[in-house]
């Protein structure tokens, strides 16, 4: 008997039926359209693209210009490339317009229903196209940059290790592929740069995800991270280590309590003599000029370690090494280290070596780097199942697009053996009897180990066989292009996102390329034609064993990948099989309760060799993969609440930059900051509703000095009757505006707006990297206060917003007593501080730019680092020759472009 909600979908259609439905007049209207543009010749096709522009322009919206753009993009590829797009592809096309997934089985030529949605977008603005790795992005582009130029669009292609120059005119094109690791990357370094024109993207106004559930779910787990090391100051923390000594009582104060060191009056003049003799600043100049900053910042750390730190208390001496001591357990702490320069200023203390310091530049999470774009959109063979996750986090919709042809794959129920041994044997015999009636055969496992193994039980058995694992993804391309020729075994570890189709009888183009290669001066139309025959024998021999069979040795826990192996089966209404073999010491089998079923089995009287085969089976194990899944996204969910806090404030800080690069004179920001600092030292030192007789004056005085640069009669004012908060402040005000109006004078108006839009990126970027490593350390500790029953996320919410607060009241004040203090100077001086502060941007840059990537917390560092930033190219290296990558870490990604790191892939111990 049906039941309510059968009888609903049988009457009104799925909601997805509803959405395939609605679609059916557009894809009429652009076939109606066909023959119009047919009658086209190749420069009418780009007039079209011009006229488009120009509608656009006068008010009409992409959703009108849809179906004539579709036409004219359907009737180029037919030119460029011999294809003709089904109305399925054009249906797959609208959904990823209207911001959508769309789900389309494999084989059913989603790279060439991508360029649908890219050239009606492009129209707007740059469209990026996102794919899983660099050979992908490099033949996608090179394939369909054929469509877009017959439209007259420019394509891109954006890849590791690219010169700037190339990078920033891949950017520039109509549409730009590029990988998802490379995208993030480079928002990133964008936002350390120091003028506009160095910036490479334009904006984020429409991607298109390949492989859309690999790359916005499975990689999502990891953060990009920049981090480079800081600059070695070895000399600088021995020199501040030899005058540290030479300090007494008058001329510091300690704050045993916060762990704070502060110089008074004396101290600093001392300091400023004895570090003019010494040459770690120049003689004339003072502690708190601009490029005295990193001297004083390293003084302030020298006195700590020598004041606050002692030796088998805070930390030992071993073997040369500094280590610290947990003041909790009293035990040593190898491996950890005290951030932000105190670390070497102990080591140059113990006369320990100095090991340079790593910091965390810059991050962003792939959900927050995507939730960028006004529109995003994507396609994958299988993201159904992750509905939930993409509606919540991206607000991304996914539509199920009817494949072209019926799919004739017999889906063959799972067969469940009692030991990993039984099911091995079984799974070796059954390929051996595919084997043996030329059925080619793709096996799917689920690690490396039990490929290898499963290929040693193969070739005891006599059974040819081909084995795929993380080398170049070229070689990849080759293996699963003739896993369809007949008899042909495959062994695959992991079949998502290779992005080529496993034709029945093999891949007939890379046929025709090696008999090209084999024989260059032959004619390629004879070779093509001769190839082409003899691949429709092959073809109808593998059709006639049956097609391909997808023999998975094991249930994934993400029913997502399983759908992505046994979908390489059955492409375009192609005949096939597939099958899951299992045992109960699987891993899924094991968690979810396998020793209850191995008992009744063993009471059923089950033999060895034996399996059990019941649709109940399948049911039971895809409950408990979407138990998985849900965990998971959990898990996911919960990193992304804490990542939200952070990307809040990015958006606040690299907006502040992009702000500040972009206008001509930032006069009136650093104006309002100074004004703020004043009613800050008014509001702290001379407190509203208090009487004048309770004011702190002369700490206003010493502030005013400090902070300003200002020596004023404060205690004569606070005298003088009528004095309120408000007479303070404006007096201060006025002094401060003469102060800088007089600096400005004397520098230079030009000069001055240089100096204070590269101290303002400067001071930002030095604060915003100070935030992230506090953050850091919050994030690590703030799950402890769930045992004081407190939120954890409200926790870090509160306290990380208090602490952004903070960052800029001191970010105001830096800059404020920066530019209080900077002295007028020659042209030569002048120059020298601009360049000086241009050459300490350009540095963290390049650290940028030669960046490790990691994780940031623990979880992420289980899902493995994401991909590190570019690297410069070394002359004369050639990703496919390994004799010219030099000595790559083992913890560095490979330099063949596969994404993983060098001791997975190239590097691998064999």
């Amino acid at each position: 008997m049906l039941g309510i909600g059968s009888i609903t979908r049988k009457v009104f259609g799925t909601p997805n039926d509803r959405k395939i439905k609605a679609t059916r007049p557009l894809v009429e209207k652009i076939n109606a359209l066909e023959p119009d543009f047919e009658a086209l010749d190749d420069a009418g096709l780009v007039s079209k693209t011009q006229e488009f522009k120009g509608r656009l322009g006068k008010g009409e919206s992409l959703d009108d210009l849809l179906p004539e753009a579709f036409a004219n993009c359907r009737e180029a590829a037919k030119r460029a490339l011999g294809l003709r797009a089904f109305d399925v592809q054009l249906m797959g096309g609208i959904f990823m317009h209207q911001g959508n997934i769309a789900e389309m089985k494999t084989g059913e030529g989603k790279t060439l229903v991508a360029t649908f949605p890219a050239y009606l977008n492009a129209l707007a603005g740059p469209v990026h196209i996102v794919t899983v790795n660099d050979y992908l992005a490099r033949r996608d582009a090179e394939w369909m940059s054929k469509v877009y130029g017959a439209l007259g669009l420019s394509t891109g292609v954006v890849y590791p290790r690219q010169p700037e120059d190339e990078k920033k005119e891949a950017y520039k094109a109509d549409v730009t592929y590029a990988t998802n690791n490379e995208l993030g990357f480079d928002y990133l370094r964008d936002n350390m740069k120091s003028e506009l024109d160095q910036m490479a993207q334009r904006g984020h106004s429409f991607a298109i995800v390949d492989e859309v559930d690999s790359i916005l779910i499975d990689e999502a787990r990891t953060p990009l991270i920049i981090s480079g090391p800081a600059q070695d100051r070895s000399q600088l923390y021995e020199g501040i280590d030899r005058v540290i000594p030479e300090l007494t009582d008058e001329h510091y104060t300690i704050d045993e309590k916060t762990r704070n060191v502060t110089f008074t009056d004396e101290g600093n003049e001392f300091l400023e003599e004895r570090l003019s003799q010494m040459g770690l600043i120049e003689e004339g100049r003072t502690l708190y000029d601009p490029e005295s900053t990193t001297v004083v910042h390293h003084l302030s750390q020298g006195l700590r370690a020598h004041k606050l730190f002692q030796r088998d208390k805070d930390y030992i001496v071993r073997d040369g090494e500094v280590v610290l001591i947990d003041e909790f357990t009293g035990r040593m702490m190898p491996g950890r280290r005290l951030s932000d320069g105190l670390h070497q200023a102990i080591e140059a203390k113990e006369g320990a070596k100095i090991q340079p310091e790593n910091v965390t530049l810059a991050s962003v999470t792939f959900q927050n780097y995507f939730r960028l774009y006004d529109k995003l959109s994507g396609m994958t063979g299988t993201a159904s199942t992750e509905a939930d996750e993409f509606a919540e986090i991206y607000k991304l919709g996914v539509v199920e697009v009817p494949t072209n042809k019926p799919i004739a794959r017999v889906d063959e129920d799972d067969q469940v053996y009692r030991t990993a041994k039984e099911k091995y044997a079984a799974i070796v015999e059954e390929i051996g009897r595919a084997h043996a009636k030329g059925q080619p055969v793709l096996v799917g496992t689920t690690s490396i180990e039990k490929s290898e193994m499963l290929s040693q039980l193969l070739k005891d058995a006599g059974l040819e066989h081909n084995v795929l694992n993380a080398r170049q993804h070229e070689s990849e391309a080759q293996i699963v292009g003739d896993a369809g020729k007949f008899g042909a075994v495959t062994i695959a570890t992991n079949m998502a996102g290779r992005g080529t189709d496993i034709k029945l009888g093999g891949n007939v183009d890379f046929k025709i390329m090696d008999a090209l290669e084999a024989d260059p001066n032959g004619d390629p139309e004879e070779i093509r034609a001769r190839i082409e025959k003899e691949h429709e024998g092959e073809e109808a021999k593998v059709i006639e064993s049956g097609g391909l069979f997808v023999l998975a040795t094991e249930r994934h826990e993400s029913r997502r990948i399983d759908n992505q192996l046994r979908g390489r089966s059955g492409r375009q209404g192609d005949p096939g099989r597939s099958s899951f073999y299992l045992s109960l010491e699987d891993d899924l089998m094991r968690i979810f309760g396998s020793e209850r079923l191995d008992n009744v089995l063993g009471k059923l009287g089950m033999k060895e060799g034996e399996a059990i085969v019941h649709p109940w089976v399948n049911k039971s194990l895809e409950r408990a993969q979407a138990k998985v899944e849900g965990r998971n996204f959990d898990i996911r969910k919960q990193l992304l609440k804490f990542d939200d806090v952070m990307n809040d404030q990015r958006k606040v800080i690299f907006g502040q930059r992009r702000e500040i690069m972009e206008a001509e004179d930032v006069t009136e920001i650093t104006e309002d900051m100074r004004h703020q600092v004043i009613d800050d030292l008014v509001d702290a030192y001379c407190p509203p509703r208090s009487y004048a007789e309770q004011w702190n004056l002369e700490g206003l005085y010493a502030a005013c000095i400090e902070k300003l640069g200002l020596d004023l009669p404060i205690m004569t004012w606070g005298q003088e009757d009528g004095v309120d908060q408000e007479v303070m402040r404006e007096r201060i005000g006025e002094a401060s505006d003469k102060l800088m109006s007089e600096k400005a004078e004397a520098f230079g108006e030009d000069t001055m707006r240089q100096i204070e839009k590269q101290m303002l990126l400067q001071t930002i970027d030095g604060k915003w990297r100070d935030h992230l490593l506090t953050l850091e350390h919050l994030r690590s500790v703030v799950g402890f206060r769930g045992y004081a029953q407190r939120d954890p996320l409200n926790e870090y919410k509160t306290e990380s917003f208090q602490l952004f607060q903070g960052m800029l009241d001191s970010l105001r004040e830096d800059v404020t007593t920066k530019l209080a203090h900077i002295q007028p100077m020659s042209e030569a001086q002048r120059q020298e501080l601009i360049d000086q502060m241009r050459r300490q941007q350009e540095q963290m840059q390049q650290a940028a730019k030669q960046a490790p990537a990691g994780a940031t917390n623990p979880e992420a560092e289980a899902a493995g680092p994401a991909v590190a930033a570019s690297e410069p190219l070394a002359e004369g290296f050639d990703e496919t020759d390994p004799s010219t990558w030099g000595n790559p870490g083992r913890n560095e990604p490979c330099p063949c472009g596969s994404g993983n790191k060098f001791k997975h892939c190239h590097g691998r111990l064999s």
